[in-house]
């Protein structure tokens, strides 16, 4: 079987088997990109009175149940603490996804907001599904993507290598 044969057959078999996969990538990549655009995929970030944080974890648990809608009683409902020093804040995230911004200086609730780009993360990866998915099948639809790529290119390239070889055939002089 020819290179070229095979290759073809390889970029429309390979695309096939990845169809599904590859959409949810591209679909839930796209709509990561806007992330920080939207504040229904992820809150805006707000800002602190000050850089250097005084409030102490007992107080941030404290503040943090104060918010309803995260539903937190104990640290077991909470899924991390992300600490921006730079802009003053602590971000409270349950695990229902609710996110809490807490001022680092005063302790005020600055915001309490749904989190979805967690959500949509673990689609882009496969790991809403389960790790067996993440693993066995988009880790493989990504190898295949990056097969695809170079078949195209291949693709892409050869009727430009092949008029050239012919160029260079046909402008050299006879004898």
């Amino acid at each position: 079987m020819k290179l070229s044969r095979l290759n073809r057959l390889v970029h429309r078999w390979g695309s096939i088997l990845i169809a599904l996969p590859a959409l949810c990538v591209l679909l839930t990549g796209i709509v990561l990109q806007l992330k920080k655009q939207s504040s229904w995929i992820q809150p805006i970030t707000q800002r602190g009175i000050e850089q250097s944080p005084t409030l102490s974890f007992a107080e941030i648990l404290d503040i943090a149940k104060s918010a309803r809608q995260a539903e937190i009683q104990s640290w077991d409902d909470i899924d991390r603490l992300d600490v921006r020093p730079g802009k003053g804040i602590v971000k409270v995230r349950a695990k229902n996804r609710w996110e809490v911004q807490l001022d680092t200086a005063t302790g005020d609730i600055l915001q309490v907001a749904f989190r979805r780009s967690d959500l949509i993360e673990s689609l882009h990866d496969g790991s809403f599904f389960h790790e067996r998915v993440k693993l066995g099948i988009f880790l493989p639809t990504a190898l295949v993507l990056v097969i695809l790529w170079g078949t195209g290119v291949y693709l892409f390239f050869l009727p430009q290598l092949a008029k050239r070889k012919k160029r260079v055939t046909n402008s050299k002089p006879m004898q």
